[in-house]
């Protein structure tokens, strides 16, 4: 397969002696493997996938959103939400986007790492992995992404990755540095929209620095908006648990969705935080790369949305 990312050794022994892999049943799928270094632990499943079912504080809530009449089920003839993280291919599309993934996965663990493989999709040609890699202590996760383009001809995609969260908290996100004017007299990020997204809905919340999307089970209408920043990141408070999840873009290329490297979505029943990189000429053969490092915060509260306390409570987590 795929020739791993070194590590140091000295970082190596000291992920084998602190991460802990094993296999577990989870949510009905016999087939699952627990990762965790006793602070945090993920979830990643090999009956269908590849998907991270679960990321949070160890005896915890999870972070992730779990679609429950889903748990435990694989095979089904149409792609199924499920929850969790997955890794999609941009820009949306019927076809390449929602391939399914209802079938097994190939899980390799190499000492502290563990990837799940899915098979070459029938329906595309690709073939999609998740790396997992997490630090021998504290919250901080490395996620490698890949898609492998096994056709005989060249395809242009975006790696796509989203994170499905639990139902009730608020999505937060950052623009790149601002400015001022007559100083600042040139663009300096896209702000997409869909034909649904209504700038008048209550869950948008904004500030001079910060955009924010509260999830509201009560509220079924989707909303969705997207944006490009050099040092993308998204954040989901859920109670007093912080999720933060960040990639950095190159300026350089070119990204789908008019230009942007971040969206986020929600509806009743969950809120996505989705990274995505630039679209890319992958060759017969060859693969392209998406990297997402992501981290849990305890006891956080926000007294308000604003710059001045989004200055004080995220700023220092990025």
């Amino acid at each position: 397969m795929w020739k791993t990312l070194a590590l140091t050794s000295a970082f190596t022994m000291t992920m084998a002696a602190a991460v802990k892999i094993e296999k577990t049943p989870y949510g009905g799928w016999p087939n699952c493997y627990r990762i965790t270094n006793g602070e945090v632990e993920l979830i990643v499943t090999s009956d269908v996938g590849p998907r991270i079912l679960r990321f949070g504080f160890v005896g915890g809530q999870n972070l992730f959103k779990e679609f429950a009449a889903e748990l435990g089920k694989s095979g089904e003839p149409k792609w199924m939400p499920r929850g969790g993280h997955r890794l999609w291919v941009g820009p949306e599309d019927e076809k390449f986007t929602y391939a399914l993934d209802n079938g097994p996965v190939d899980i390799q663990i190499r000492g502290s790492e563990l990837e799940a493989i899915q098979p070459v999709e029938k329906e595309t040609g690709l073939q999609k992995s998740i790396l997992v890699r997490l630090a021998p202590s504290g919250t901080n996760v490395e996620l490698i992404h890949r898609i492998k383009n096994t056709t005989l001809f060249p395809l242009e995609f975006a790696p796509w990755t989203l994170t499905m969260m639990a139902p009730g908290g608020l999505g937060i996100t950052g623009f790149p540095p601002r400015g001022s004017h007559p100083k600042d007299l040139l663009p300096t990020n896209p702000l997409t929209m869909w034909a649904y997204t209504n700038l008048a809905d209550k869950r948008w919340k904004y500030s001079f620095k910060y955009l924010g999307l509260q999830q509201d089970p009560n509220n079924s209408e989707p909303q969705k908006l997207a944006l490009f920043n050099p040092h993308t990141w998204g954040a989901y408070l859920l109670g007093a648990d912080l999720f933060v999840k960040r990639y950095t873009a190159d300026p350089t290329k070119t990204y789908p969705d008019f230009g942007v490297s971040f969206e986020t979505f929600t509806n009743a029943e969950f809120l996505e935080l989705e990274t995505i990189g630039p679209l890319t000429k992958v060759r017969p053969g060859a693969f392209v790369e998406h990297i997402e490092r992501w981290s849990l915060h305890r006891n956080i509260r926000l007294t308000e949305f604003s710059d001045r306390e989004l200055d004080r409570v995220i700023a220092p987590l990025l």
